[in-house]
């Protein structure tokens, strides 16, 4: 979180974190191409040739007021890819809340694990308090066969508690509820911290 005075503004970070081809970009593709020019900035994403993000994509939101501040969420997603890991965890830095999106398909359940591992362990080194910092759950791909139970994904991740939304980013099912409540979950945050 960071308050410009001078302009009334609250700049919130969210980022989008998960395997590689979990449906991270794709989140923000749907969110940028449904909302309002006069509430988001461009969508920038550095990809590598084969269409993969290679360091992040950006998008920013303007929405409502908070405390007579105007919010600007900055929506970052970190490259899936193992070999990424210290691009991740520099992406996390200044992060107040994340939405780990999860490849819902039987057969990536290694893959959602071990990023959900590296996510918590990022997340520790980087000073945040696992019980409390807000971390929104999207499972996504429910659209395709082959796709684990949400219990399942649930109990085979250890994800506890934490806020679920069973989506399908390429359809834009469940984005804008997993958005809004990662938004909700971010400034429900600062406020208990102000």
């Amino acid at each position: 979180m960071f308050i410009n005075w001078a302009l009334g503004e609250l700049n919130l970070k969210i980022v989008y974190y998960g395997a590689a081809l979990s449906g991270k970009t794709t989140n923000l593709q749907h969110i940028h191409a449904r909302t309002p020019a006069k509430l988001r900035g461009r969508l920038i994403s550095l990809k590598t040739q084969q269409e993969r993000t290679l360091l992040f994509d950006f998008l920013q939101l303007e929405m409502g007021r908070v405390n007579n501040l105007k919010p600007k969420f900055k929506l970052y997603t970190v490259p899936g890819q193992v070999y990424y890991a210290a691009s991740r965890r520099l992406i996390l830095q200044g992060t107040d809340g994340v939405v780990f999106v999860v490849d819902s398909q039987a057969g990536r359940l290694a893959e959602n694990q071990e990023s959900w591992y590296t996510m918590e362990q990022h997340l520790i080194e980087l000073g945040q308090d696992l019980s409390s910092f807000p971390i929104i759950v999207q499972l996504n791909k429910r659209d395709l066969p082959h796709v684990l139970s949400a219990a399942e994904l649930r109990r085979q991740i250890d994800i506890q508690q934490r806020p679920c939304f069973e989506a399908s980013a390429l359809q834009g099912n469940g984005v804008f509820d997993t958005l809004k409540a990662a938004m909700n979950a971010v400034v429900a945050q600062m406020r208990r911290a102000v």
